[in-house]
């Protein structure tokens, strides 16, 4: 049977301890901060990531160096016979492009995957590529289930402040400073590789019902399973928030999901997605699960 490597990068949210785990390979993403250069979870904690933020320091990501993409994969190929490598989307770096260049070089023994996710739905893909690969399936056979099922996946995030958005240039001075003034709490979606406005609350609890409904409603028209979500998987994800209202956002998609109480998926949200929104952010995904059957053959 064909030895087929994982390999992501750190925008999925997959720590080096879960790394080793689930026996998938993470690209740290490298980040510049007041001009030094920084590596998420290996030189940059989330809570160092955090107070730069406090401190209104200059931050601006990047994309992994040439050279460290093809080292990994260069070392993986001694043990492995193919790869397949699931970057962040296409549309929100530039480092899936890079990829696909780089893989060239490879005689088809890399298989670079733009499945149009970002964050824990991004992690989903990883861990479902890594089941299908253990089941025998090759590189190929891998890349093109994920491409099929790109868009079989939503998320919802609301934020606690616009600022983030502003500095960024995502939305004007004055939507901010009008935002700001009447407390708007903005729902965003991401359905692919785009970040659009959704709605507009008045307030976190408005917000997250919001976000509920809207999960709700894509699990049954789009995904085509009912309001208990039963052939999904429920994700939830965070920016810089306390223990106690990460589970309090918990404990509320558990009322509405029950039937996913007992495995939620809670992550903090990457930080390549953190540095557009800022912290006091909640998100809840879903993506459909890998059918079982496909693990037999």
């Amino acid at each position: 049977m064909r030895r087929v490597a994982i390999v992501t990068d750190s925008n999925s949210g997959i720590t080096s301890a879960e790394s080793e785990k689930l026996g998938i390979y993470v690209i740290p993403m490298p980040f510049y901060i007041n001009e030094k250069l920084y590596y998420e979870e290996t030189t940059l904690s989330q809570e160092e990531f955090y107070r730069f933020l406090e401190e209104k320091a200059e931050i601006s990501t990047s994309m992994p160096s040439l050279t460290d993409v093809t080292e990994l994969w260069d070392s993986l190929l001694k043990t492995y016979d193919e790869i397949v490598h699931i970057p962040m989307s296409s549309g929100l770096s530039g480092s899936c492009n890079a990829a696909m260049a780089m893989a060239q070089d490879y005689d088809g023994k890399v298989y670079v995957v733009d499945n149009k996710r970002i964050s824990v739905t991004q992690k989903q893909s990883a861990i479902e590529a890594k089941a299908l690969a253990d089941a025998g399936w090759s590189a190929a056979e891998i890349k093109d289930y994920l491409i099929k099922t790109m868009y079989d996946s939503s998320i919802y995030i609301t934020l606690d402040t616009l600022y983030y958005l502003k500095k960024g240039g995502r939305i004007t001075p004055a939507a901010a400073a009008l935002g700001t003034l009447l407390r708007l709490k903005p729902v965003l979606q991401i359905q692919g590789d785009k970040l659009d406005a959704y709605a507009k609350s008045r307030t976190m609890k408005a917000a997250r019902s919001t976000m509920l409904d809207a999960i709700r409603k894509d699990c049954c028209n789009r995904f085509g399973s009912n309001e208990n979500a039963d052939n999904m998987n429920i994700m939830l994800a965070y920016t810089g928030l306390d223990k106690t209202e990460i589970d309090s956002w918990a404990q509320e998609v558990r009322e509405a999901f029950p039937a996913h109480a007992d495995n939620l998926m809670i992550d903090p949200l990457s930080l390549s997605v953190s540095c557009h929104i800022g912290p006091g952010a909640i998100a809840i995904t879903c993506t459909k699960k890998l059918p079982e059957e496909l693990l037999k053959r």
